[in-house]
Parts: structure tokens; sequence; C-alpha cells
């Protein structure tokens, strides 16, 4: 391998060192950047295409389900957010604040939004006085900052991060579970079906749930280093915002009513799931639905054969292109195949075509799949219906694997030695019988850094999180009181 082949590879094993790993992918595979200020990232062309599409997955599917997109400004005056104090005891955000406008000192503090229910709530208020406008349905694609991320990772945890943020107001409690189960359902969709990550669906436990919320969903999502992303949640907030904020209602009666609200959102850390996931060591790996590139043509030739084959290439290029899928022709005449499906390789491109004279000759192609480097030798009739049906298998390659990983890591335990012993030889998720105290919490993070992140919760279908069963035991696997609320343990990002 060259010098320069070296350079553009990766260099650091997954496996041994996955955190260096990581950032060599995102770096290496023109993902994103590091900006001048600690805990920031230029987010690169190739990146913010992958947010791109699950931008535009998820916009579809809210506007299908009566959401209207909105746009709040990004400062908030500090008498707004300190209204959350009525709400959240020991309210005290880690944000970033404007003190001064140009040359001018300002009267009021402005807060860098960290979230927004706190701007978006009063203007609800205001929309809201008829049981008719309900339900309002909002939504806002935007950035935020907080400012207690320390050890920063691109697209996990970052101080400035991409996401959208829902904000709903119902008439009864009913309308609000649905919405709360709408999105979340969206969430575990845009995981399973766009980004071919499974994930388990339950709750947060009490103490982790979103400060005034009355009950937090969330979907997890299992890492291959065995740790957990929160890949999204959905917020059942009750009455406790619209009662701080005042959005009430008149229902059919004439009768002032009070509403019930919800909010929910979905960040970028859902690019980190998609990184951490799939990728290898000779690079990105990324599913058909977001790659930017889905199929690359590298023509093979020698001189007396470089027209012919460049010819049958592009013909191949335009007839993929005129069915809409996003195709590149590599005709580079300065870099070898060999450098060209290495490059390929690594930007995570799932599905190479290769073109040499025999291909010509045989009115064939020669397909190779990305995750594993399986090829294929095939007619080339038809040829858009067989690149469809070969981007379908990779996807469920992918998918395959990340749910076998997902299964064969989900495992009970029944004792503060058992549960510290799991976590610490397989990592994963440990699911233990609880008594719900968050004592019993601390004695498993104290020693192993490892936390409740999800507890099944009943929806309106009955399924619960996951798919494995119930302990047996009813004893809380820390502290041996009686439980009746079911755990799952693990180290999270």
């Amino acid at each position: 391998m060259s010098e320069e082949s070296q350079e553009l590879g990766i260099t650091e094993s997954k496996k041994g060192n996955p955190g260096d790993w990581y950032a060599e992918v995102v770096t290496k595979a023109g993902l994103a950047d590091y900006a001048p200020m600690g805990g920031f990232i230029v987010t690169k062309p190739r990146g913010y295409a992958l947010w791109e599409r699950i931008q535009e997955a998820l916009d579809g599917w809210f506007k299908a389900t009566g959401v209207d997109n909105v746009y709040f400004p990004m400062f908030i005056p500090e008498e707004f957010l300190e209204r959350e104090k009525d709400i959240v005891e020991g309210f005290d955000p880690e944000v970033a604040w404007v003190t001064q406008g140009g040359h001018t000192e300002l009267e009021e503090r402005l807060a860098v939004r960290p979230t927004s229910e706190s701007i978006i709530a009063p203007f609800m208020a205001q929309w809201t006085r008829s049981h008719r406008d309900l339900p309002l349905r909002l939504n806002q694609w935007c950035s935020v900052v907080r400012w207690e991320a320390t050890e920063t990772k691109p697209f996990f945890r970052t101080k400035e991060f991409l996401w959208q943020e829902g904000h709903t107001a119902h008439a009864t409690n009913e309308e609000a579970w649905e919405e709360v189960w709408t999105r979340l359902g969206q969430y575990e969709r845009v995981y399973e079906e766009v980004l071919a990550i499974p994930v388990l669906r339950g709750k947060k436990p009490e103490h982790d749930k979103f400060p005034g919320a009355d009950t937090t969903t969330t979907v997890e999502c299992l890492m291959p280093d065995g740790k957990s992303v929160q890949g999204g949640t959905s917020h059942h907030l009750g009455q406790s915002f619209a009662e701080a904020f005042d959005i009430t209602f008149f229902d059919e009666d004439e009768d002032e009513q009070t509403a019930y609200t919800t909010s929910w959102g979905l960040s970028w850390r859902a690019l980190g799931a998609l990184i951490m996931t799939h990728s290898d060591d000779q690079g990105l790996v990324l599913p058909p639905t977001v790659a930017p590139t889905q199929v690359v043509i590298v023509p093979i030739y020698q001189e007396e054969t470089q027209e012919a084959v460049l010819e049958y290439s592009r013909d191949l290029a335009d007839e993929l292109e005129a069915a809409d899928v996003r195709v590149e022709l590599d005709d580079r005449d300065e870099r070898n195949p060999g450098f060209k499906f290495n490059e390929h390789e690594l930007n995570g491109v799932p599905l190479r075509i290769e073109v040499g004279p025999n291909e010509v000759d045989d009115e064939e192609v020669t397909l190779v799949h990305r995750p594993d480097n399986e090829k294929h030798f095939e007619d080339r009739t038809d040829l858009a219906a067989l690149v469809e049906d070969h981007l379908e298998t990779v996807y469920d390659k992918l998918y395959d694997t990340a749910k076998e990983t997902l299964e064969e890591n989900v495992r009970e335990a029944y004792s503060p030695e058992e549960i510290l012993g799991t976590l610490g030889k397989h990592g994963g998720y440990v699911e233990t019988a609880w008594c719900g105290d968050e004592a019993c919490e601390e004695v498993i993070k104290e020693k192993i850094a490892a936390e409740i992140v999800i507890q099944p919760l009943e929806s309106e279908g009955g399924a619960s999180a996951g798919e494995v069963e119930t302990p047996e035991r009813d004893e809380c696997g820390v502290c041996g009181d009686p439980a009746d609320e079911v755990a799952y343990f693990a180290r999270k990002y």
C-alpha cells in the first residue's frame, strides 16, 4: 500500500481503541472537522447530507400527522427561562449567556437556547383560546447549546448540536398520551427503517425523566462496544408547563380548562449511533437509505479497452441516475482502481460496480457489497431493479447484524455481584427487578459507571421495551427488597 493510501485509511481498531477509531472515521470519511472552540464541530457536506436524510424522513412523517414547522429565536430572555423554576426543583441549566449587544450592556441577560419550552409555551398560550384551536402541534429544526458538555465526541456529545424539538397542546390527557406514542413510534421507525438500527423502547426512571415531565419515554440503541445511546425522547408533560405558562382553553361548554402538553426531540446523536453501529476498520459504513452516494461505478481498463469500458460505464451511470439512484462514476485517470476501492470503502458507499472489458463483452456487471465485500456477477438487464435489490440486501445485512448484537446482549441478573460482573464482562443491557430507589442505581453507578437507561413501559398496544421476558424474581437485584419494577442497566454515551 502506498504512503498516500495509508494516510487515507483508518489506522485505529474499532474493537481495540473505539474512541480514536471513531474520531478517525468521522474526520477521514469527511463528515466533520473540529472547530477552533473546544466542544464544537464543523459539519462538512457529507456529514450534513446524512442529517438531511433523517430530516427528510421525520419531517414528512411529522407533517403527515398534523405537525406544523415554526422557528423561534435562539435567544431566550432570562425572565422566561426563570419561569421554569416554578416547575423544576433545583433548576439550574448550564447555559451560555449573552450580556452585551454591540457596545451596549443588555438590561436583561439572554440565554442561548438550551431547549425551547420557556419561549414556545408563552406563545402557545396566546394561540390557544378555544377547544377548536387544539390540538396544537409545533416543531422546529434548530440548534441548541448546552455548556455542561465536557468530554465531547462529534455528534454524540458537543456543546452545540442540531436537533428537532416538537411541542404540542391537547384538550385531554388521553390525546396527549396518543401524541407521545406517535412520536416515539416515529423515532423507532427512523432508526429501524432509515438507519438500520434496532432499538428498545420504554421509559426513563422517575429520577431521570425530563425536568417537569410526568413521564419520559425513550428509544435506546446498543452500540457494538456495549454502551447504550439515548436515540430520542418523547415527554408527557402533563399540565405542569400549561399551568406555569397559562396554556388554557374554553371547552364546548365555555368552561376554561388547562391543556395537556408534550414535547419530543431527536438530535444528531443519531448520526453518532449510525457511525458507531455499522462502520468498521476500513472506515464508514452506511445504509443505502442515507448514503450520499449509494452506488459508485469504477471502470477498470488498459489503454486499448479504455474507450469501450468508459462508454459502457457512462451508460450504466445514466441508467441509474434516471432511476433516481444516487450514483457516482469515478472515471479519474490519475487514480488506480485499488485506490478508488479503498477511498469509496472509507466513505461508506454501500454498493460498488466494477466494470472491465469482460463485463463489457458479456453485458454484465460486477457488484460488490460494502459491509462484507461480497461479490456478485450479474446480467445488466434491468439494471435499476437489480441495483435496488442489492441495496435492499445491503440494508438487511446491516440491520440483521445490529439486531443480532442487541439480542445477544440483553442479560438478566439477580444480585449486585451478577449485575456488576455481567456489565464488566459483556457490557450491553442487564435486566433486573428494581425496588424503585435511586440509591440502588447509585450502588452500581459508583462502581462501574453504569445506570438505569430504560424501563419497560406498557404502551397503548400493550407492548413493552425489548423482547426479553420480565425477570422471574420479585426482589430488587441490588438491595433485595420487594420490587415491582424492571430496570435495564447499561453504560451509556
